[in-house]
């Protein structure tokens, strides 16, 4: 009995001799560092992730983009209400279209496709019916058959008229094909996982065949388009990109996840081709612009923007910790900022 009032007598003592501010400081430290393993494994887990980025660490090496010689011009702003010459493509592995008889057989009609030459109305101002698109007549349709049979047919079936296990193909286009094909979504091991941007199995030339041989079995659908950046205006390019792109790709194309279990995909390792694709033709929950949307010469300034600043931004103010903004500033001010308080505490405490 007497020992412990004797030992309740001296804790109570030892608790008097603390001042306020002593006790304030061993219970913040008490409280810090009950946290600080936890906090800096995942602060420092965040910063890894964030300052390598978000997206594939590795892709494919970029497939040459087909490019059209653009017509003189006497500024780099888009025109998209005045007529353009005819250009020519250079030997790149894809040649300008001549032929003007495709129509977007799907959803939403928007005319034919064509030349860099653009019909133009009475008035003279240029019709939103066409842009510049891949030929096809170089392709071989026989190749293009039997890799889709090794390759595709037992999903799409054997005609791509599609099964239960894949839909139909036939009228998508061989901008669609292209693009799922490039990009390495297609094929699928299996037609139950999400589809994923990866190595594409197949050469350039391969892609073309399969899109060639799809396109032959309807010849309707959204054709691959030229790219030509020669005299695309960055300016409008972001005003375009932020119009119809950043709200869900963000504004500095690092994706983002959508409503219905969709995720708009991370741009940072777009080919331009691929940009040029997905723009014309809509993947997944994505929505298509055709030429009655957005020109050739507006295609061309989002993409220059996408492939310019996104890919290659500057960051004036140091780190770009990954692009996503605000996020990756808290990461960071918690790692810095709270880290830098546990240790203040932790060493004020051990000093009283």
């Amino acid at each position: 009995m007497t020992t412990n009032r004797a030992n309740t007598c001296k804790a109570e003592a030892g608790k008097r001799a603390l001042s306020p501010g002593k006790r304030a400081f061993a219970s913040l430290q008490a409280l810090l560092l009950s946290g600080l393993p936890i906090a800096l494994v995942a602060g420092i887990i965040g910063l890894v992730i964030l300052v390598s980025g978000t997206g594939p660490s590795a892709l494919p090496p970029s497939r040459p983009v087909a490019q059209v010689k653009a017509p003189a011009q006497s500024s780099g702003k888009a025109q998209s209400g005045k007529a353009q010459s005819s250009g020519k493509a250079p030997s790149t592995g894809r040649a300008a279209a001549t032929d003007s008889t495709s129509t977007y057989g799907s959803t939403k009609p928007a005319g034919t496709y064509g030349s860099r030459k653009r019909k133009t109305s009475k008035s003279g101002a240029t019709a939103p019916s066409q842009y510049p698109s891949v030929s096809l007549k170089g392709t071989n349709i026989h190749t293009g058959y039997e890799l889709f049979q090794e390759s595709c047919s037992a999903c799409h079936g054997v005609n791509a008229q599609g099964t239960v296990r894949a839909p139909n193909l036939r009228g998508l286009g061989p901008a669609t094909i292209d693009f799922w094909v490039s990009t390495g979504r297609m094929p699928l091991a299996d037609p139950t996982v999400e589809p994923v941007e990866k190595a594409n199995k197949f050469t350039n030339a391969e892609t073309l065949d399969i899109a060639a041989y799809v396109y032959s079995l309807d010849p309707h659908g959204p054709k691959i388009p030229l790219v030509d950046l020669a005299h695309a205006n960055l300016s409008r390019g972001f005003e375009l990109f932020t119009l119809n792109c950043a709200g869900c790709h963000t504004i500095t194309g690092a994706g983002d996840a959508l409503s219905g279990g969709f995720y708009a995909p991370y741009l940072r390792n777009a080919t331009p081709q691929e940009a040029a694709d997905a723009i014309r033709t809509g993947p997944s929950d994505m929505p298509r612009f055709g030429p009655g949307e957005l020109s050739p010469q507006q295609v061309d300034d989002i993409i220059a923007y996408v492939t310019g600043p996104i890919q290659h931004p500057d960051n004036i103010g140091g780190l770009g910790l990954g692009g996503v903004g605000p996020v990756a500033e808290g990461f960071i001010g918690l790692l810095i900022g709270v880290g830098g308080l546990m240790l203040v505490a932790y060493w004020i405490g051990d000093r009283t």
